[in-house]
């Protein structure tokens, strides 16, 4: 960490809607992981190490198909859904920094069907354990759980509705100048936000992530090798796991439930990197569903909740004239959701200097995944393997 390892290559399929590629979860692997390996300028047989979460657990099937030479290191981050993205991008930092493997690839393919869609509800005989006290009163889908624990942070808050609509008004506006986003072509208005249909209440239709097919990789090696390769490399500046007691969608169970229980990975992450969260200048945050995303935007410490209809407002999240541009390639909302991890791809893009929404001179990029199904992760990019930081005066 530190700058001590690099991101040198970052690949993906095509993005498809949910069950309408023609490829495999395998095939769209093969695909995303050889483009971000040729991106490094590397061989496949210089690949020693995998790392993906949920499902993904055929490495070596996969290390022979691509035919990687020696196969040193997998892992699996095995929960917290997309929530643990950033996790699987650290933990290939720490196989790398200490010595299990030269190059790794960090990746996660989808590819869903009738039978295996995200967000559906899970059918039983009958509820048990914690769904014991939450189907029986309708709560029985990702969305209804995330809705309760908006609800409640926006009454706490004062939140307002336009605030959530702020967001998924930012990540189409941004895939609208993104070829690859499923959503591009699809401009979204306000009017046509309030006039699509309520889901879950706050959650109308463009509050809710897509169901879609791909896949999405990038290669990770040491600083030293980095520096050597094609592409510039994006250094791993500071990364983040954590959770709170009762955290992520199980708060809303805790009547006393307050804001603020993703804030030990923000205070985390900021510790790790020494800079403050107004040094970044663009970020990409997960949203599987808009209102968490606004829990994340004030628990990382971009501002207080009280503060976010003002942080949000007058298209503050979009690029090119906003705070803070943030999902720049169209995030899950727009571009596509391969549980979030096409929003690393566009955190190492910022630094790249080749964003199709690009922020000037951008020396860090952000990427937070969660809050939502816990524990939630977040890695920090940065221009710079020796930390330096030309917006953060005095640090």
């Amino acid at each position: 960490m530190k700058g001590s390892t690099a991101v040198v290559g970052i690949g993906e399929s095509q993005y498809y809607k949910g069950g309408r590629s023609p490829h495999s979860a395998l095939q769209l692997a093969v695909t995303a992981i050889r483009a971000a390996v040729d991106d490094a300028g590397l061989s496949l047989r210089d690949v020693d190490g995998f790392v993906s979460f949920h499902e993904e657990r055929r490495f070596a099937y996969l290390a022979s198909l691509l035919g990687c030479a020696n196969l040193r290191f997998s892992a699996q981050v095995s929960s917290g859904g997309g929530n643990i993205s950033a996790a699987a991008l650290l933990l290939a930092d720490a196989a790398v920094h200490s010595g299990q493997a030269d190059v790794v690839v960090a990746y996660r393919s989808l590819c869903q069907s009738g039978a295996t869609r995200y967000g559906r509800p899970v059918l039983a005989a009958a509820a048990a354990g914690e769904d014991a006290f939450l189907t029986p009163f309708g709560s029985a889908a990702p969305v209804v759980k995330n809705a309760l624990l908006t609800k409640k942070f926006m009454h706490d808050h004062g939140v307002s509705n336009d605030a959530v609509c702020e967001v998924a008004m930012a990540s189409y506006a941004h895939a609208q100048h993104n070829p690859r986003a499923v959503m591009h072509g699809r401009p979204l208005s306000r009017d046509d936000y309030y006039a699509s249909r309520l889901i879950a209440d706050p959650f109308r239709l463009f509050d809710c992530c897509q169901e879609s097919d791909g896949a999405a990789a990038v290669v990770v090696t040491r600083a030293d090798r980095a520096r050597d390769l094609r592409r510039v490399p994006v250094y791993l500046r500071a990364g983040a796991v954590g959770m709170q007691q009762y955290g992520g969608l199980w708060a809303f169970n805790d009547a006393s439930f307050p804001a603020g229980r993703y804030r030990d990975v923000g205070r985390l992450l900021w510790e790790g990197a020494g800079v403050r969260p107004d040094d970044v200048p663009v970020a990409q945050f997960y949203e599987n569903f808009t209102g968490t995303t606004l829990m994340a935007i004030s628990d990382m410490g971009l501002c207080e909740p009280e503060e976010l209809n003002d942080y949000v407002a007058e298209g503050n999240l979009r690029w090119p004239d906003g705070r803070i541009p943030m999902n720049t390639s169209g995030g899950n909302l727009a571009e596509a959701y391969i549980q979030g991890f096409q929003l690393l791809n566009e955190g190492v893009r910022q630094i790249r200097g080749d964003a199709t929404c690009q922020v000037p001179g951008a020396e860090l990029s952000l990427v937070v995944a969660g809050p939502g199904t816990p524990p939630g992760s977040a890695v920090l990019f940065s221009a710079h393997g020796d930390q330096r930081v030309a917006r953060s005066a005095g640090v």
